[in-house]
Formats: structure tokens, sequence, C-alpha cells
């Protein structure tokens, strides 16, 4: 049976045009690097970065009581986000486990625009869906309507500038508005997934390729270069920043993940999953099973998703998610592992890396913080 053909971005043919390596991702042919990905790495923490992210799931709720359904279908109180705010928070099943982790922005008193992860896109417009049934609402799938760039890095804002009459001092950090940039309408929000500032932008997929060249037109002074994938996963990582399907799954609710701030239980209203996560929150209280920690190594050696966490010769958890960190010099992780090894500088911790115990310190996330 052949599989379904891979999804292409409206930058796609440009991507190749710029000599990306490619790669299968959640169904789509997104670019991995373009070159070194620690030179990619670094140049986002020093100067500026830019990001094809059009592979990520738009989905606009719309009419009267769009917020009150997204207060019954999410984990956070959406209707206490302002028109021009985004909020992170997080879709659960009725058992509690962690569907997707999301971006809802608010474009309006009955609009807002819910981002999902490429790898759940469907599966959260279903949800929405099926969750807006009794509600005077319409669940709309936009995937199709956006193309989205993201501009991270220390320099971005001043690239960015360039290109805009937009007031980003004045644009605070998840937040959004309607802008245009080189020409091009766009959704400017100053969020991102790499631990420094910077600024995505939602665009139509026919003004993508024009945006993405003034972008790196304006950039090129300060040394913007295009990334990929595979620099945004150690950015991430070493931002602390969980990813679907490593430190966030159906298994785990968002007090495992240590994430129990995203649900309000404080709002008005029932919300799917919240009898579960009254549980989930007493016991990660009371006696949390496993803690969510990050690890670094003394060695070389670099620990991937799946590797059992040791100690005296006991398994006590599993690394999500594992690589070398460029602004750190060694390798990181990201594990969850048993409370009791849980604190920072627990000695005697290490992690079973093709039968060798390598140890590894544990340390309190993030690995990186930028400097405000």
């Amino acid at each position: 049976m052949s599989s379904s053909p891979l999804r292409r971005t409206a930058l796609d043919a440009l991507h190749r045009s710029l000599g990306a390596t490619m790669t299968d991702f959640a169904g789509w042919d997104m670019p991995l690097r373009y070159g070194s990905e620690r030179d990619e790495h670094l140049a986002v923490r020093t100067k500026a970065g830019l990001f094809d992210l059009s592979h990520m799931g738009e989905i606009t709720v719309t009419g009267p009581e769009a917020n009150r359904l997204l207060d019954h279908a999410l984990v956070g109180n959406i209707s206490s986000v302002g028109v021009g705010r985004a909020r992170y928070t997080m879709i659960c099943r009725e058992d509690g486990g962690i569907l997707d982790d999301l971006i809802v922005y608010r474009l309006g008193e009955r609009e807002y625009l819910v981002v999902a992860n490429a790898s759940n896109a469907q599966v959260v417009l279903d949800a929405l869906v099926e969750r807006a049934t009794g509600f005077d609402a319409e669940v709309r799938d936009d995937r199709d309507a956006y193309a989205l760039i993201a501009i991270q890095g220390p320099e971005s804002a001043g690239v960015l500038g360039s290109l805009t009459d937009a007031d980003l001092d004045g644009l605070k950090y998840y937040a959004g508005l309607s802008a245009t940039v080189a020409g091009v309408p766009v959704l400017l929000a100053r969020t991102g997934y790499t631990g420094e500032d910077g600024f995505e932008l939602f665009a139509a997929p026919e003004h993508a390729e024009g945006l993405w060249r003034a972008l790196t037109e304006a950039g090129a002074p300060v040394g913007l270069v295009p990334c990929g994938l595979s620099c945004r996963d150690t950015l991430r990582l070493e931002a602390g920043m969980p990813l679907y399907g490593h430190e966030l799954g159906t298994s785990l609710t968002p007090f495992d993940a240590g994430l129990g701030r995203v649900v309000k239980f404080e709002k008005e209203g029932d919300f799917v999953g919240r009898a579960a996560l009254v549980e989930a929150a007493e016991r990660a209280e009371k006696n949390p099973p496993r803690v969510l920690v990050g690890l670094v190594a003394e060695g070389r050696r670099v620990p991937r998703a799946g590797y059992p966490v040791v100690f005296g010769g006991e398994v006590i958890g599993e690394v999500t998610s594992g690589a070398p960190s460029p602004t750190l010099g060694r390798p990181i992780a990201m594990a969850y592992v048993d409370a009791p090894h849980s604190v920072p500088g627990t000695p005697g911790v290490g992690v079973d890396i093709r039968g060798k115990h390598e140890p590894y310190e544990v340390v309190a996330l993030p690995f990186y913080k930028r400097q405000k």
C-alpha cells in the first residue's frame, strides 16, 4: 500500500533553491537544515534566524459563544484573554491525558485562532468540532489559509522594524496584531519556540515567498540565516520547552509534565477532563510519581529519547529528548525521573547509553535563559 505524498509548504521551491536538506515531519516535507545546524542554532542565539513553520495547524473559532466553547474544550481560561493577546494552553481527554499543547490568539471579541502542532492538527480540529455541539460557535479548518514564518533571535526586532510601521516596542510577549510587513498583510505575534525574543508572521500562502525574501534581505547585514527543524529542536531543548510526543502525550496530564499552571480550575463552567485533572493535581502535590528534569552530561556521549535513566543499577526514569547543546558545549537531555532523584544536584544519576552508564548531573530547567 503506497503512503500519502508529503505535503509541501508555499516555500518549498525556495528551500530547495537554498540547498536545504529536507525531511518528512508529520506528513510535511520540511527543511531539516540548510548547512551547519550548529551555525544555525548559534545564529538564533546571537543574531537572528528565519524559520518556515507553515506545517503548523491553524483553526479559527468564531461566534457569539466562541469563548465559552474554548473554555469548555481547553484547560485554560480563554475568556480572560484580551483581544490582541495570546495564551499557551492544552487540550486534554476526559481522562486528563494531553491531546496537544496549543497557542490561542484572540483576534476579536468573537474570533480566535487556535494553533496546533502539525502532528496533532487533525486530532485537535476533530475534538473542537465535537466539543462545539450545543455552543453558538463555528470551528473552521484554516490550515490552507496561512503560511507561517518565524524570525527569532536578539536582532529580530531590528530586522522586522525596518520592514513595518507596527509598534514593536509596544508589542508584548504573547501578543499579536494585524500589521503590514514588507507590504504584506500579516498577523504579527511576539511568540516563538527558541527561548529568544522573536516574532511569528501569519500570512496568505501566496505572499510567503516575497515575505521570506524581504526578511532575508533586511537581515543580511546582521547575519540572519535560514534555519531548519534540527536547530529549532536544540533551541527549544535548551530553553526547556516541551515537545509533543516527547515530554507531552496522552499518557500524561499537564500536572505530570510540571505544567499544571495552565489548568484553570477557577474558570466558570465545566471543561473536558476537569474531574480527572483535579485528581491529577492532588497526586502531583502529595506524591508525584515522576518529575521532568534536566540532565547535563559529564562526558561527551549524547542521550536520546527512550534511553533509561539509572541510579545504582536500577532504572529510575527515561530520557524524553536529548542532543548536544551548542550553547553549553555539552550533551543535555530532558527526562522523567522518580521524584526522590529529581532534586538538582542529586548524585549518582546516569543514563544507560548502549549498555554503559554515563554520569549526568540533574539540573533545574531550563538549561538556557536569555538575558532580558
